[in-house]
């Protein structure tokens, strides 16, 4: 099987697993991304003078009406500085939910929502706020156990504001802003709150990420744990796993493709690979959320989107989807980790959990791993999701962190 296969194969796995990236080969593209349509609200344009800002500072605040889904709670989005996958100077948004039964520096949650999408639409605000069934955030009822426990809850836009769908790194860098940037207005009551991370599956790696990469990206915020389930740790093994064949989840592979072009423009060039129906396909989507990409995509394979199946060969191309692995990357985590999964999850690598679960206790971390008794996924995101807040509650109460590393 070609690289160029093998690679939009794992991305299809990646998809499957509801957040995880792939890489594209490096190449000097003469066609630009496809970037997409602006929802038109001018809250999320950067201001002049962005690279003048430090990350997490606080470029634009508002407040929005209450939500339906947060019957006890006021919401707000604050804009902010981060830094994209590339390294350059970017502004992010994240949610902001603040309970009435919050006491001052009382506990402050990051949950990073599996958002697989590439449109603006799809949006955490926009999927707060809208009256589509099928295009709401589904978990964010679920976050009313947060809630009526006092706790605050931050929900970080995690792809970007060009919907970065696939990007790994990216998800870790916004989330941890997004946590800055909250704690650094008064009004929310959190500046010295201590903090935990939360999320599964493509909200679980953004989580993974932050924790990983806290020590050294913002090594000045107390977290106090981070729970993460389901996260896809090692995206280069996920390329060797796939068979090249049509797929009823080839819309979001593809979708994951164009959000990594996105992500790194300077390095990665798919829309220069596409043929006429890779092309078509690649406008469908661009501006879709999960139904959408999923209906136009559903069958189709890597090999019907190009007609070149060599220009994969570089070994370039695999170095940024290692790049992109949690299991490679060597950043420890400076907070307990409880992680929970199913040992018979096919959609991700069980294995490279278990190695980086492994790298982390040899380090020292305290880590609670838990296996879902579930074959399925996303089954696993509920069944384990009560002891993952359990476990939280314990971290905000300073109690010892268990660990059966």
């Amino acid at each position: 099987m070609s690289s160029w296969r093998r690679l939009l194969a794992a991305a299809a796995v990646a998809a499957l697993t509801l957040g995880a990236g792939a890489a594209l080969v490096p190449a000097v593209a003469t066609a630009a991304p496809l970037y997409p349509v602006s929802d038109g609200d001018p809250f999320y344009t950067a201001p002049p003078g962005l690279a003048a800002h430090k990350p997490g500072d606080v470029l634009r605040v508002r407040q929005l009406p209450d939500n339906w889904q947060f019957p006890t709670s006021h919401v707000w989005q604050v804009l902010f500085r981060s830094t994209g996958a590339e390294g350059q100077p970017i502004a992010a948004d994240t949610t902001y939910v603040l309970p009435n039964n919050h006491q001052p520096n009382g506990p402050l949650l990051s949950y990073q929502p599996i958002i697989n999408a590439l449109g603006t639409k799809c949006r955490v605000e926009n999927e707060l706020y809208t009256s589509d069934p099928l295009l709401q955030i589904r978990q964010a009822p679920a976050l009313n156990v947060a809630l009526l426990r006092g706790w605050a809850v931050s929900l970080p836009d995690h792809l970007g504001p060009d919907m970065e769908y696939g990007a790994a790194r990216l998800g870790g860098q916004i989330t941890l802003d997004g946590i800055r940037a909250v704690q650094r207005l008064p009004q929310f009551l959190v500046q010295r709150s201590p903090v935990a991370l939360a999320g599964y599956s493509g909200g679980g790696l953004a989580t993974a990420w932050a924790a990983a990469m806290a020590r050294s990206y913002a090594p000045e915020l107390h977290i106090v744990g981070s729970a993460e389930g389901g996260v896809p740790m090692n995206l280069a093994k996920m390329a060797h796993a796939l068979a090249d064949h049509p797929h009823p989840a080839f819309g979001l592979a593809f979708a994951a493709a164009l959000g990594l072009e996105r992500a790194y423009p300077n390095q990665l060039d798919v829309t220069d690979q596409l043929n006429a129906q890779g092309r078509r396909l690649q406008h469908e989507i661009a501006n879709g959320c999960t139904n959408e990409i999923m209906a136009f995509g559903a069958g189709h394979s890597a090999g019907q989107m190009t007609d070149n199946t060599n220009f994969m060969d570089d070994p370039a191309a695999w170095k940024l989807l290692n790049e992109n692995s949690l299991e490679l990357y060597q950043g420890i985590p400076d907070m307990p980790i409880f992680e929970w999964h199913s040992p018979t999850d096919v959609l991700i690598p069980v294995d490279s959990i278990e190695n980086t679960l492994h790298r982390y206790c040899q380090a020292g971390v305290k880590v609670e791993s838990m296996q879902v008794p579930s074959p399925d996924h996303l089954s696993a995101a509920v069944i384990g999701s009560p002891a993952a807040f359990d476990w939280l509650a314990d971290r905000f109460a300073d109690a010892p962190a268990p660990s059966n590393c």
